[in-house]
């Protein structure tokens, strides 16, 4: 639910703007028509004013018309604060539009005038956004990362609301990447800090996400009681697209508990709702519910009836085209940076160089011609040391570089960006991506002193490092206590899924096997899809190689689904490795997002 409440955070809350206590959201069309009207009667137009219209339009098209005029203007007089302001609401007009990779875009434009303006809560506010547009596209693993950079910035700044919307899209992600006990922190956090400024839309999201951790935590009553409290709550303010999910979500829960007819209840009102609103997303899905509950009921005509109706208003926007030029620009904007970076010193060097030049030519104009001569000889000497010098420093760090490189980039990635200063996204038709997960690693790390816990993820982890060397696997991350890593790329082969197999029993075996003095014990789940994936070079601050697509979803939907001590396959992977290895059909099972997938235990 998150992208609703950030979209509607940026309008009311950001460039200290008015706040939900001041401003009756009934009555923001009046103060938007007086604040026009203020505006377009000055003869110099005020951009505070510029800025009050975009924190409570909510229409996208005149979000991008004020929006361009605050640029326009901002550049003009060098403001750079009042730059990233309209950058930021270009992207905000663009993402309420639909258009991802186009917000995305504007997002990076505002983060570089952030940055120049040193503007810290503003790059802050700007990582949410861009997590928050990662996540809609379902890319969970750089969504994870820019909520992790937001709230590391909002923490130490004054503005509680962004703060608050930071942990709660966080807690979000972690319920879409089905880690419930780090959401349910998340969560309860972001409500209590929604509570303490009076955010009463933003409390209310977070009883519905609270009810939605319930639900799959299996207490049914305590999901209700919070889903209810979150449509009367959101009732007040119009908010019809999240009461649809969550008469859906609650529809969901009893179908699954066998009341079909509370169940058809929920999913036509959830139905009915969406209709009068034309929201598309939760048309499709509600007719996806109901399909499923007249399914149940053994009415086969009306389920089908239900699934085409479905089928019509499925969502198209996350393929994986968009996700692949969503990466890209943010390769373009490291790159840019670096770029912008460059350009600088060298302005600055030659500037020095000419002052310096001119002085030298003034002084030495008055001096006689062996003092001259001498002068010039030593200024020579000098330069030659210099040069020498710098020559050896260069060569030092170029060399330290390559083994940098070469550390955290694959053989031919590091050499292409070498040749050509930037790597090209490359797609590899068959890859197989492996995921693991420590069970309550969240309730271990609070009775646990961060340095030991640190010092037994490392223990894990280099030893996962190494299981990866010989099985000729591709580390790309780890993010908490998730590692992921991947077989058959960068260079293609036809034993990748027999060797992520042999590497998942390694690291499964080193788990559970004995333990050093100090190192935490843990369970561990483990989760391997196979499929295409689109690879390259990502990052603001430092190259970072990675892998997208829904095989990377999938694969983490595998080891969500898994069960502690297990190595739960897709059915794809399975085909390929069935011949060599025994496995266990566990039988169909509804992931996330995806359907249903057959799944498989890989046996000790």
């Amino acid at each position: 639910m998150k992208r609703f409440l950030v979209v509607l955070f940026f309008f009311l809350n950001l460039h200290c703007g008015f706040s939900q206590t001041e401003i009756d959201l009934a009555k923001r069309e009046t103060l938007l028509d007086s604040l026009k009207e203020r505006y377009f009667k000055q003869d110099s137009k005020d951009p505070m004013l510029l800025e009050h219209i975009l924190q409570n339009e909510p229409n996208p098209d005149s979000i991008l018309k004020y929006a361009q005029i605050l640029v326009e203007k901002s550049l003009t007089d060098s403001a750079f604060i009042g730059a990233y302001y309209g950058y930021l609401q270009l992207g905000n007009g663009h993402v309420l539009r639909g258009e991802l990779s186009q917000g995305l875009d504007y997002y990076f434009q505002s983060l570089a005038f952030a940055d120049r303006a040193n503007y810290q809560e503003g790059r802050g506010k700007v990582f949410l956004a861009i997590a928050d547009t990662y996540s809609q596209s379902q890319n969970s693993q750089n969504a994870a990362i820019y909520y992790g950079r937001s709230i590391e910035i909002l923490r130490n700044g004054k503005d509680s609301l962004a703060l608050a919307s930071g942990i709660f899209n966080a807690g979000d992600e972690y319920l879409n990447l089905g880690k419930l006990d780090s959401a349910l922190l998340y969560t309860l956090e972001a409500k209590t800090i929604f509570q303490k400024v009076n955010y009463r839309i933003g409390e209310a999201y977070c009883f519905g996400n609270l009810g939605m951790i319930y639900a799959q935590n299996g207490d049914n009553s305590a999901a209700e009681e919070n889903l209810n409290t979150a449509i009367e709550m959101l009732e007040m303010y119009r908010e019809f697209y999240p009461i649809s999910v969550y008469l859906e979500f609650m529809s969901s829960i009893y179908l699954e508990n066998g009341d079909r007819n509370r169940a058809l209840n929920y999913a036509n009102r959830s139905l009915e709702l969406a209709n009068h609103y034309g929201l598309k997303d939760q048309i499709s899905n509600a007719n996806l519910i109901l399909s499923k509950i007249y399914e149940r009921a053994g009415d086969s005509e009306k389920a089908l009836e239900f699934y085409k109706k479905h089928i019509i208003y499925r969502d198209s926007v996350n393929n994986i085209s968009a996700v692949q030029q969503m990466a890209n620009l943010r390769t373009d904007y490291e790159v840019s940076q670096k770029q912008i970076e460059v350009d600088l010193l060298e302005k600055e060097a030659f500037i020095k160089d000419l002052q310096t030049k001119r002085q030298q030519f003034i002084i030495y104009g008055v001096v006689l011609a062996m003092l001259l001569i001498a002068s010039l000889a030593f200024a020579a000497y000098r330069r030659y040391r210099y040069e020498a010098q710098t020559k050896k420093i260069i060569e030092e760090e170029k060399n330290r570089s390559e083994e940098l490189l070469l550390n955290i980039l694959p053989h031919e990635t590091a050499e292409e960006l070498k040749l050509n200063g930037k790597v090209k996204a490359r797609r590899s038709e068959s890859v197989t991506v492996l995921f693991t997960d420590f069970k309550n690693f969240t309730a271990v790390a609070e009775n646990t002193s961060p340095e030991q816990l640190v010092s037994s993820l490392d223990f894990y982890f280099k030893e996962f490092d190494e299981i990866c060397t010989r099985h000729n696997l591709e580390k790309i991350k780890t993010i908490g206590d998730s590692y992921m890593c991947a077989g058959g790329l960068p260079k293609q082969n036809d034993t990748h899924p027999r060797d992520v197999i042999l590497a998942a029993k390694e690291m499964m075996a080193f788990v559970n096997g004995k333990k050093e003095e100090g190192i935490c014990s843990f369970e561990m789940r483990v989760g391997i899809h196979t499929g295409p994936v689109v690879a390259g070079i990502v990052g603001i601050k430092k190259w970072q190689y990675d892998i997208w697509g829904d095989t990377v979803n999938i694969a983490s939907r595998m080891e969500s689904n898994s069960v502690p001590g297990k190595i739960n396959l897709s059915e794809t992977t399975y085909k390929l490795i069935q011949d060599e290895f025994d496995c266990e059909f566990r039988g169909s099972i509804d992931i996330k997002n995806r359907g249903t997938w057959e799944m498989y235990f890989l046996k000790d």
